[in-house]
Formats: structure tokens, sequence, C-alpha cells
């Protein structure tokens, strides 16, 4: 009977301390939100900074929705709100999950989280200051004669939107490749054997995850397969050095 009721005890506590944790996540985004909220059209402005660019003289971005000057901005905030509270986010989770992992589980998790979360940065800057010029300065260039290249705020968000996400997880790929060969999923070996069929995926998660058009799909592509090869390099690494400590 008390182990019934201390199991309840348990699982109301976890329970708690979850709701907890994500209360502080939400706290964080919204604080940032409210910060960043009275400069939401300067914030836009300073992302859609490579479309504008790239906009022949006298021309300008479009707002075909009635409320979308208020609202896009708006939205863009709480999307960099989320971005940038990524670590308190992380940390929370980490938090919650953090005690019921052994010690050597806690070695390995730590800088694995403090990477991903460097990875997942530096995959939205690629994107933003590689990928979005060259992309914006290519797709005017292919209009068809007589259509003006004059794109949808609101557009220009999602795409915005869905290639820092798809570049910012693609980063992640060295952490994916580390976690699999450490805990002994696979081996670097046995994924080296895979590259051809690696490689392909690869391209083909590119075009799934950019706007359809070449240029963003390559500039996905080729990252993630450069970052598959380090992530092959640093869990061999790590694989040797477990198993001479082992020794």
């Amino acid at each position: 009977m008390n182990t019934e009721q201390d199991q309840e005890q348990s699982l109301v506590s976890h329970l708690i301390e979850l709701r907890t944790r994500l209360l502080r996540a939400v706290f964080a985004v919204l604080i940032l939100v409210v910060l960043m909220f009275p400069f939401a059209g300067e914030i836009y402005t300073l992302i859609a900074h490579p479309v504008l660019n790239n906009l022949s003289q006298g021309r300008e971005m479009i707002a075909t929705g009635v409320l979308s000057p208020f609202l896009t901005p708006f939205k863009m905030v709480i999307i960099l709100a989320v971005i940038f509270a990524m670590p308190i986010i992380i940390f929370q989770i980490w938090s919650f999950i953090a005690p019921g992992l052994y010690q050597n589980e806690k070695r390995i998790a730590r800088p694995i989280l403090f990477s991903s979360i460097l990875l997942f940065y530096a995959g939205c800057a690629f994107a933003f200051f590689v990928v979005f010029p060259i992309l914006f300065e290519f797709l005017p260039s292919i209009a068809p004669e007589g259509v003006v290249y004059m794109p949808d705020i609101n557009s220009y968000l999602d795409i915005v939107v869905r290639l820092f996400f798809a570049f910012g997880l693609a980063f992640e790929i060295p952490v994916a490749v580390v976690i699999l060969i450490v805990l002994g999923v696979t081996t670097a070996e046995k994924l080296a054997e895979s590259r051809p069929y690696v490689v392909i995926g690869i391209f083909v998660v590119g075009m799934l995850l950019t706007p359809p058009d070449p240029a963003s799909q390559t500039l996905l592509a080729i990252p993630m397969w450069l970052l598959f090869e380090c992530g092959l390099l640093m869990g061999k690494s790590l694989r040797k050095k477990r198993k001479r400590n082992n020794a």
C-alpha cells in the first residue's frame, strides 16, 4: 500500500516539476517577446535586409493581408524569442532529466547539449549570412519577363522560419552521429560504408526542407554532408578514447 502511495507521490512530484520547468521556459520566451515587441518593425526590417537589398530601385515588399503589417513582425518577434531562449529551454529540459542519469551519462550529455546549442545557432547564422543573400539575389533574376518581383512580407516570414530551423537542425548532424556511435547503436565504419546512401538522403532532405530552388537545396545539402563527415571523425575519436579508458 505504501509502495503504491509512494509511486503516486513520486509521479505527482515529477509532474509538478515538469510543469515548473515548462512555465520557466515559457516565461523566458514571454520576457523576450515583451522586450523585443516595441522594436518589432525594426527587427523585421533587419531580418528582411537580404531580400530588400536585392529588390530593384523603387520596389518594396508588399502586405496583402489586412493585419499583416502588425501580425507578421509580431510573429517574427515570437519566433526569434523562442530561438534566443533556446539555451534556457534546453537547460530546463536538462534539469528535469539529469537526476535520472548516471554520472558517466551526465559527463557525455553535458558537452553534447552545449554543442547542440552552438551548432543550432551556427546553422541559423549560416542561413542568414550565407544562404539568404545568395538565395534572394538568385530569385529575382529568374523571374519571367513581365513579372514584377515584390515579395509578400508574410510569405517571406514563412521562408525565413523554414530556413532558420532547417539549417539549425541540419547543423545538429554531428551531434546525432556522435550519439549513435558513442551509444553503440552503430559504428563509424558502418556509417562510412553507407556514405553513398547518406549523401543521397541528405540531398533528398535538403529538397524537402528548403524552397523549391536548386540554390538553397545545394547550400543546405553540402554543409550537411560536411557535418556528417565531422561527426564521423569525432565519433571515432570518442570511441577510441573510451576504449583506452576502459582498458
